[in-house]
C-alpha cells in the first residue's frame, strides 16, 4: 500500500523533461514498479506483449480456465505460495496429458497459464487463465495436428481430471508438512478430519471453462493484453471516495454483465483488495509444453515452419506491430515536440524546488 500511495509522487524522486523545440520544462515523477499498483501494469503489459510478439502462432486460439472451488479459499488465503503454485502445475498437467491422449487430440501443446484471485466484487476467486492455440505438435515432430471437434477438449473430463490431480497434490503437500492451518482451520490439522474434509471436495464437478477459438494472432494478441497484467480493481472503476466509503463499477455476469455499483466501508475495500497480494517473488504467468523457457527456442520455430506448410492455400497475413501511444512525457504539451531528460532529481530535491506554501498552510 505505501508504495502505490507514493507511486508517480514527489516521495519517488523524478526527472526534468525539457522539449528540445520550444524549450518548455517540466518535471515528471517517477513509478513505484510495484506489480499490484494498477498506476504501473499497463507499460508492464506493454513490454510483455512485445516481447510476446514473436511467438504467436498462425493458428486460432482457446481460451481455458481452471477454477478453485470456494471450499479452498481459506485454506488459499493461508498458504497461498503452496497453492497457488499447485494450481498452476495441476491445471498444466491436466491440459498436457489429456492433449497427448490419442482420444482426443494426441498431440503436445504449448500455453501460458495467468493466475487471477479476484471476482468483480474483490472476493478471492482463485483461477487460472489458459491461452492455448487450437492444435498441437505431433508426438514424433512431424506434423501439426489440428483439433477434431469444435471445442478444444471435454470440459467434463478436463474438471474432473484437474479435480483428482490437485486434490491428490494437496493430500500429499499436506502429508509432507507443507500447509499450515489457523484459526477456524486448526482443525484439519489432524490428518483424519483433513482426509474428510478433502472427500467433500468431490460432492461436485469443479467449474473449467474453455472458449471457442477467438481468432488468429491479431486477435489473440489483444484478447491477451487483457488478462496478463491485470490487478484486482483499475483505476477506471472506481467512482467516489466520501464519508469513509468507497464506490465502484462491477459486472454483474449472472445479468448479462450489467454495470453495477458496490459501496464498501474502507476498511473492508483495503481488506478485500490486500487479499489479492501475491507472496514475494511468486510468478504469476508461467509458460508449458513447447513454449516452456527450456524448449521454446527449439520447438516454436518447428511449430511455425509446420504450420506455415500445413496452410499454404490458405496463408496467414505476418502480425502487424500494433502502434505503441506515446507516453504523454515524451511530447511536449504545448508544441507537441520531443521531450527529452535533462536531470535526475531525488525526492529531496524535488521538495527543496517546491513552491513555497500559501501562508495560511505555513503553520
Amino acid at each position: 500500500m505505501l508504495a502505490i500511495t507514493r507511486c508517480r509522487t514527489a516521495a519517488l524522486g523524478g526527472h526534468r523533461d525539457q522539449c528540445t523545440h520550444c524549450g518548455h520544462s517540466v518535471i515528471s515523477y517517477n513509478s513505484c514498479r510495484n506489480r499490484h499498483c494498477p498506476k504501473c501494469q499497463g507499460n508492464a503489459r506493454h513490454r510483455w506483449l512485445q516481447a510476446r510478439q514473436r511467438e504467436l502462432l498462425p493458428t486460432p486460439y482457446v481460451h481455458v480456465v481452471f477454477t478453485l472451488p470456494r471450499e479452498l479459499a481459506p485454506l488459499a488465503l493461508q498458504n497461498k505460495q503452496v497453492v497457488y503454485d499447485l494450481l498452476f502445475r495441476t491445471s498444466a498437467a491436466t491440459l498436457l496429458e489429456l492433449a497427448r491422449d490419442p482420444r482426443h487430440l494426441g498431440a503436445e501443446i504449448g500455453f501460458f497459464n495467468v493466475l487471477h484471485t479476484w471476482d468483480q466484487k474483490l472476493q478471492h476467486h482463485s483461477h487460472v487463465h489458459c491461452v492455448v492455440p487450437s492444435g498441437g505438435l505431433s508426438l514424433d515432430h512431424t506434423h501439426w495436428i489440428h483439433t477434431r471437434y469444435s471445442f478444444f477438449l471435454p470440459i467434463k473430463v478436463l474438471s474432473r481430471v484437474f479435480r483428482g490431480k490437485f486434490v491428490a497434490a494437496l493430500k500429499r503437500t499436506c502429508s509432507e508438512g507443507k500447509l499450515r492451518f489457523y484459526g477456524d482451520l486448526q482443525p484439519l490439522a489432524h490428518p483424519k478430519i483433513f482426509s474428510a474434509w478433502l472427500r467433500q471436495l468431490f460432492w461436485h464437478d469443479w467449474v473449467v471453462y474453455c472458449k471457442p477459438p477467438f481468432g488468429g494472432p491479431e486477435q489473440a494478441l489483444r484478447y491477451l493484453g487483457a488478462y496478463t497484467h491485470r490487478v484486482a480493481i483499475s483505476h477506471h472503476r472506481l467512482v467516489s471516495l466520501a464519508d469513509g466509503q468507497v464506490t465502484f463499477r462491477w459486472r454483474d455476469s449472472a445479468h448479462k454483465n450489467k454495470k453495477r455499483l458496490m459501496t464498501l466501508p474502507v476498511e473492508e475495500f483495503l481488506r478485500r483488495f490486500l487479499q489479492h497480494l501475491l507472496p514475494r517473488g511468486f510468478v504469476r504467468i508461467r509458460n508449458f509444453g513447447f513454449l516452456a523457457n527450456r524448449r521454446r527456442a527449439r520447438l516454436l520455430p518447428l511449430c511455425a515452419h509446420l504450420l506455415g506448410s500445413a496452410d499454404q492455400s490458405h496463408p496467414v497475413p505476418p502480425l502487424a506491430p500494433r502502434p505503441v501511444r506515446a507516453l504523454t512525457f515524451w511530447i511536449c504539451p504545448r508544441c507537441g515536440g520531443p521531450m527529452h531528460v535533462i536531470e535526475r532529481l531525488t525526492a529531496a530535491q524535488i521538495q527543496l524546488r517546491a513552491p513555497p506554501f500559501p501562508r495560511e498552510y505555513a503553520a
